[in-house]
Order: C-alpha cells, then structure tokens, then sequence
C-alpha cells in the first residue's frame, strides 16, 4: 500500500460514518496489540479551544527536551497534520505501512462479523500504532467528539485530563443542556487521576467535580482569575499568571486573541500540577520558550498584510464571539468577510453576530452534505450588509475579496473549519 493508495482507504471508509462507543476501537486495538497501553497521555477534552491547548502542551514538552506524539483532528490542508510528532507531520511512508495493517486487522473484525471500523477509529488506531513504534515520551490527545464515548478514550489511563471551555455543540449527539454536554466531555476522567478544568457555568462544572469524585480523581480548577494581561495586539499578547505561590512573568504568545491567553494559561497550570506531581521535569522557562513557540494553524491567523488577510475556524457561537471580539484588535478601514456556515450549526446566530460588523461580504460554500447554499446565507446577510455577494467556489471567494478590498483593509474568512484549509492554501500561493 503507498500513500495514496492509505487516503483512498481511510477517507473511503467515510461511508460508515460516525459511531460513538468503544466496542469497536477496543477491539481493533487488541488485533494490533494494545500499542495505546504503553503510552503516557495529556487527554484534552471541550468544545472550543482543545486545539491550541493542546498545542501549547505539546511545544511546551518538545521544549523540556521530550518527544512529544500530538493527535488532532480535523486537518487544515494536510491529512498527515492530524498525527505529529514534535511539530513534524507523519511521514508519508510510514502512514502507508501503518494502514496497510490496520485495513488488515479491520478486515478480520468484519470476519468476525463486526461493522468495519470508522474513519476516526482508523485514523486513532494509526496514531497509536505510529506513537509507540516512535516511543515518545508523552503523547497529547485531543479528543475527537465528546469523550465517553470518542475512539481516543480507549486509552486505560492518562497523567491529566484537561477540560477546555464548554458550550452548545453537537447537541444532537451530546445533548440539550450544558450538564449533559459536560458528562459526555468528562467521560475521559479517569480512575485516581488528574483533572485539570478551565471554569465553566455552574450547571457544567458541577458535573465535572461530580465525576471527578466518582472516579477518585483529583479535580483543579484553572485560576483565570491570577491573569494579569499588559499588552493585547495583533501581533499576539503578554501576560502575568499566578497559581499558588508561583510567578510567571512576561508570557508572551504569539496566537492572537483574548480567549488564547486563556488556552495558554489553562495548558501552564496543567504543567505546573504536572511538574509538582513530578509526572513532567520541565522549568519556567522551558514553559515560557514553548509558549512562546506555539503556532496553531487556522485560528486567527494572520497570512498577509496590505491588505491584512485572517482566517479563523470559528464555527459555533462561542468561537464566533471570540473572533468578533478579537477583531477589535486590528485596524482597518472597511471589513471584508468571507464566510460559509454548515447548516447544522446556529448560522442565524452567528450571522446576527458579525453581520453588524462587515461592511462588504462574500458568502461561499464548502464542498459536503451538510454545507450551508451559499444563496441562503447572503439572503440573511442583506439584513445587515447592503453589498453582498455570493461565489459557490472557494477560491472565487478569495479571489472577490481581494478585488474588493483596499490595503488598510481587512480581509476576514471564518464560519466553518472545513473551508479554512482550502482558503489558507490558496491564499499561500498567491
């Protein structure tokens, strides 16, 4: 099997779509040998910030000397994105080989009369398999949807499970309410483990010092509360951060926006605990050069000036909060927003948020069932914006929004990760 021929297989098992539960991950992973067993993780959970937060982790561990597997999903440009080892993407040929026996043990699980494993289970079992035979020190986990029930919840144990921010997502699968949504995210606690949260509504975190309890887990709470930020730009923020009777000074961060101080905060106490437990050797400044280092593609980044072009996966109302906010960091003279929303998400909600903020829009599509038309989105946007436009095709959207924008102005494209690849692809080759 060779690399393309590893794609074919794993994207054509799409067709069994998503399937929550460990049955059939369990076992899949016991035909390969349970690699997942001899590895030790920083399982990150929640509905937003998981992927930055777990590239603080990761940059912060590669700067304490260590070698450090990173598992997210979904890519931006590249599939091998979603399997890393300290920053480098899985190579080509080891993806390959690594398939070529998982679609083996999945083979003899649909023999056994079981459903073929899912894309997720694939693609977890890889990165298991591809960790342990590159014996990393420590691998950060991020979950794919939930956490009960998430193929990466296989693992037996974890040094922390850390719970990022939390709201209405995938209420169709985790539920109604943020309690029920809380349950399904606190399902990675594990047994006489370490659970490390960032504050949440009550309804939320009640559920998750609940579980904590009921797992003999021991439960921290970020203290945001200790931020002290004395500087916020477009170019990314400096800020003091306290817990217990530990200063650090001067953290600088390279991500942009409120919420990425935050992110960044709730990774540097999961260290600290980490590092008082002595389940990690790592130094103040080791956390400040990780930090520091830390890049995470498609989240209010910034691909070029004059005009200033940002793209950001903000695709829920929580996400798109942020990114409005963040927007006041820029200055600009007219903004021009490209967008495409998927229509399982609370589009009216998110439109009502930026629509008041753009002053011209292009409104495209992405390429799957579940896309938003593009017709629809620019009928609700004429309630706020008088110039829109409508372009099916991501690259026409790029190409409409740099026709209409001037060099003091900015150029915004959000509203759905899955077209943000495609946009920071072709903005890349211009």
């Amino acid at each position: 099997m060779n690399y393309q021929e590893a794609l074919a297989y794993i994207n054509d098992k799409e067709k069994y779509g998503s399937r929550l539960g460990l049955h059939s991950i369990g076992r899949l992973m016991e035909l390969l040998g349970n690699p997942q067993d001899n590895l030790r993780y920083i399982h990150v959970a929640g509905t937003n910030g998981k992927g930055s937060t777990s590239s603080y982790l990761a940059h912060c561990l590669k700067s304490a000397g260590y070698k450090v597997g990173l598992y997210t999903s979904p890519y931006l440009e590249r599939f091998n994105e979603r399997i890393q080892i300290n920053g480098e993407d899985i190579p080509n040929e080891k993806l390959a080989s690594i398939t070529k026996l998982v679609k083996e043990k999945a083979n003899i699980m649909v023999e056994e009369g079981m459903l073929h494993p899912t894309t997720f289970e694939i693609i977890t079992a890889i990165s298991f398999v591809f960790f342990n035979l590159e014996k990393v020190d420590y691998v950060v986990l991020e979950v794919g949807l939930g956490g009960r029930f998430d193929s990466t919840n296989i693992i037996s144990s974890s040094l922390a499970s850390v719970i990022t921010t939390l709201d209405y997502d995938h209420i169709d699968v985790l539920g109604n309410t943020l309690g029920e949504i809380a349950y399904q995210k606190a399902g990675i606690i594990k047994e006489n483990g370490i659970v490390v949260s960032y504050p949440q509504e009550q309804e939320a975190l009640e559920v998750i010092k609940k579980v904590a309890k009921e797992m003999n887990s021991e439960f921290y709470l970020d203290p945001i509360e200790n931020i002290k930020i004395k500087e916020e730009t477009e170019f990314g923020s400096i800020f003091d951060f306290k817990y217990k009777d530990q200063h650090l000074k001067n953290i600088k961060i390279s991500l942009l926006g409120h919420y990425q101080v935050y992110n960044a905060s709730l990774a540097i106490v999961t260290l600290l605990i980490l590092r008082e437990k002595k389940l990690v050797n790592i130094t103040d400044e080791e956390i400040f050069e990780g930090i520091a280092l830390t890049e995470w593609k498609g989240r209010l980044e910034v691909l070029r000036r004059n005009p200033t072009f940002l793209i950001d996966g903000a695709h829920n109302i929580q996400g798109i909060t942020h990114l409005a906010n963040a927007l006041k960091l820029f200055k600009y003279n007219k903004l021009i927003l490209g967008i495409s929303i998927l229509k399982d998400k609370d589009y009216k909600k998110m439109i009502e948020l930026l629509g008041p903020l753009a002053d011209k829009v292009v409104a495209t599509e992405v390429k799957m069932p579940r896309k938003l038309d593009a017709e629809i989105l620019a009928d609700y946007f004429k309630g706020y914006v008088s110039e829109v436009y409508v372009e099916k095709e991501i690259k026409d959207a790029v190409a409409k929004t740099i026709e209409l924008a001037d060099k003091d102005d900015l150029i915004v494209f959000g509203g759905s990760l899955y077209m943000i690849g495609e946009v920071r692809t072709i903005v890349n080759l211009l």
